[in-house]
């Protein structure tokens, strides 16, 4: 059937969206500033390599693996290896960016704990590109121990799904999951500052209900950061993968629900624009001509027979909703993911109306309790 050129794609869920199935989004994409910058800045993943380089740069030793190649070239599973069996200098030079960076983390996560949508976080996952490796996890624990010194109880762990992973599994957590009961798995794409992916998600919901069995079925990955690319070009270097994976999901004659969850840098409006945030993003991605989840659905209006529905969040939040199922002992939590910005958001969870109902039943209990005692 065609589709008329002022036809707009189907108002399914609200883009941006304060309320989810799961969780408020009490907070996302939060600009602290710190003198001439963005405080989030001194946390990002460059942050930590400058750090490696400038103490690198005061040795006069030679260095076996941390040695003398550009910094940029210097794998995580180098520094991870240079900290477990390095000379006592290599070692050193790790301990020392790990201090660093640690001390520039906590200052970030203090400043975000001192706003009124932060105010009582119990948790904070950690994700991004820094997160695969031991020396990042132990300058998470270091933050950590930072934080506690100075009276502030938060706990800090590293997001369970691979960050590359987790940006596509959170897009599942974009609807109610009533729009999957046909279906077992959906299309998501995570829009980072250095690479597009695209994906396929398998749901598993015979296994978990509440997606935390939920892990990628195959991938598409465009760096786009290493090509000089326009957003118009961009966008259709995105759809190509998307139909490659949807002929792939055809082939393999999967039931995959025409739903697309996308997680984009920015903070994102109620009708899919970007407001602001997506600077790293090849062209000019918060033009107020510019709409990508519209793109989108233009280019792909139906998945096996049903019209498509997209819908697009912050890519933070989208990867912290991957952590929902394991956030359901603490009632506020947030998300940082390190990537070429510091993303982040902070969810309060809701309850479920089985969950409201219990507690009623419980206060009805303990009344009639009290009435006879």
């Amino acid at each position: 059937m065609a589709r008329k050129s002022n036809e707009t794609p189907p108002n399914v869920t609200v883009h941006g969206a304060s309320t989810l199935a799961a969780v408020t989004v009490d907070s996302f994409n939060a600009q602290l500033r710190d003198g001439d910058g963005f405080l989030g800045d001194r946390a990002r993943r460059a942050a930590f390599f400058e750090s490696l380089a400038r103490w690198r740069d005061l040795t006069d030793r030679k260095l076996a693996l941390l040695g003398d190649v550009p910094i940029e070239d210097i794998s995580k599973s180098r520094i991870d290896e240079a900290l477990a069996d390095g000379k006592p200098h290599e070692q050193a030079l790790v301990h020392s960016a790990v201090e660093d960076y640690a001390g520039e983390l906590f200052a970030v996560i203090r400043r975000l704990l001192r706003t009124e949508a932060w105010r009582d976080t119990e948790r904070i996952a950690i994700g991004g590109g820094l997160k695969a490796g031991r020396f990042a996890e132990i300058a998470v624990a270091r933050t950590e121990l930072l934080a506690r010194a100075e009276g502030i109880e938060i706990e800090l762990r590293p997001i369970h799904n691979d960050p590359d992973e987790a940006g596509l599994i959170g897009g599942a957590h974009l609807a109610p999951s009533w729009m999957f009961a046909s279906f077992d798995d959906i299309l998501a794409i995570d829009i980072g500052g250095s690479n597009i992916r695209c994906g396929i998600v398998r749901l598993n919901l015979d296994k978990a209900e509440d997606l935390s069995k939920a892990r990628i079925r195959s991938m598409e990955l465009w760096p786009h950061a290493e090509e000089k690319l326009g957003r118009d070009e961009a966008v259709e270097r995105l759809v190509s993968m998307l139909e490659n994976l949807i002929g792939q999901a055809e082939k393999d004659g999967l039931r995959l629900a025409p739903f697309i969850g996308v997680g984009c840098p920015g903070s994102v409006a109620a009708d899919g624009s970007i407001e602001n945030g997506a600077q790293n993003l090849p062209g000019n991605w918060e033009s107020s001509r510019f709409n990508l989840p519209a793109a989108v659905w233009e280019a792909i209006p139906s998945i096996g027979g049903h019209e498509t529905a997209v819908t697009m969040h912050n890519d933070a939040v989208v990867q912290g909703l991957s952590e929902v199922p394991f956030m359901q002992d603490v009632e506020r939590w947030g998300v940082l993911t390190i990537g070429t910005g510091l993303g982040n958001a902070r969810f309060t969870n809701r309850a479920h109306p089985n969950d409201e109902q219990k507690a009623v039943r419980r206060r009805q209990a303990d009344r009639q309790k009290q009435q006879k005692e």
